[in-house]
């Protein structure tokens, strides 16, 4: 699994008001893991906030921030009647568990000393990893929201070693807006990361000020760490011909699942022959190619294909001067034989 954003609809630590709207622009980007806090909006409109996050098919969040007991318990009572699929946060863990019990939500409680509002992680790096071993070993407990960037430690060797010391995924949350701070997380070992004020206020650092932008970057420098980016192109097929000057001898030009995509021009006639190591398709691009079978013949026009079967004796022709045609056939050594 790669490396999960997820885009709080917050800011310091409270649901904002216009979440619907940012939601919208959330999801049309293509964000799937996105989540809210307990506060800043009645529980009414919180439990709208989630039913409109699973019907755009994305992943809800709720990350509880009370301080105190009894909020905290009220909290993952929310959670429950709001339906969200994953509860980050809080540290009462013998009391939320009970709560949460019989349901399908996912609790990734915090590890360490959380203070204040918006919340810090107070402890060293020990500490903060014993605790983290001791919540992760509990049964109920699915990972960690580490508020990583919210610590005074050595902010990268606190990651690793709370990653390092649970096989539970652990969820960085707490100050990144920047695509170093990303690749920190990454490379320590963590799951996902969340972002939300950053982005809403415009400190995602190298990307437009607006929402749009900033997502639209983070998601991108995700994708760049996942190596989930393409470094492949269109091809025009007028020019590839073009520049094929051999007659009777096919180009790979691409490939695709175990196959080749070749470019080939053909003249007159070749031969009868069979292919043992897979289907092979002829698309032809340009003039007209007679492919015979032994119980017929088909006459392929340009802009047209057809895909000849394994083991199938056939015998292509080129109807006119010069035919080009795209072959997709398996890659490898061509495994071919002549008429039995």
């Amino acid at each position: 699994m790669g490396l999960r954003f997820i885009f709080m609809l917050t800011r310091n630590d409270r649901t904002v008001d216009d979440a619907q709207q940012q939601l919208r622009t959330a999801l049309d980007l293509g964000v799937r893991h996105i989540g809210f806090k307990d506060i800043g909006l009645p529980l009414a409109q919180l439990k709208a906030l989630n039913l409109a996050i699973k019907a755009g098919g994305a992943t809800s969040y709720l990350e509880v921030v009370s301080l105190d007991r009894e909020s905290e318990i009220a909290s993952a009572r929310a959670a429950v009647e709001i339906g969200v699929d994953v509860l980050l946060g809080g540290r009462r863990v013998d009391d939320v568990l009970p709560v949460l019990a019989g349901t399908a939500i996912e609790y990734c409680p915090f590890p360490g000393r959380i203070v204040g509002h918006p919340s810090v992680l107070e402890g060293t790096i020990e500490e903060i990893v014993a605790s983290a071993t001791f919540l992760a070993s509990r049964e109920g407990v699915h990972g960690l929201d580490l508020l990583a960037y919210r610590s005074r430690e050595d902010v990268p060797a606190l990651m690793r070693a709370v990653c390092s010391a649970v096989s539970k995924p652990v969820y960085i949350a707490g100050s990144i807006d920047n695509a170093e701070r990303i690749e920190a997380v990454k490379e320590a070992g963590a799951a996902g990361f969340t972002i939300g004020t950053a982005a809403l206020d415009g400190r995602y650092a190298g990307a437009a000020p607006d929402v749009p932008g900033q997502l639209g970057a983070i998601i991108r420098d995700v994708a760049a760490l996942n190596n989930h980016l393409s470094s492949l192109h269109k091809k025009s097929l007028k020019h590839s011909f073009a520049e094929l000057t051999d007659i009777r001898s096919p180009r790979i030009s691409g490939r695709i699942n175990g196959m080749q995509i070749k470019l080939a021009k053909l003249e007159g006639d070749l031969a009868w022959s069979f292919d043992k190591a897979g289907d092979k398709l002829f698309f032809v691009h340009k003039g007209r190619l007679c492919v015979r079978f032994r119980d017929r013949q088909e006459i392929v026009e340009e802009g047209e294909f057809i895909v000849v079967p394994r083991g199938v004796e056939h015998y292509p022709a080129a109807l006119d001067d010069c035919c080009e045609v795209m072959l997709l056939e398996p890659a490898g050594p061509r495994l071919r034989g002549p008429p039995g």
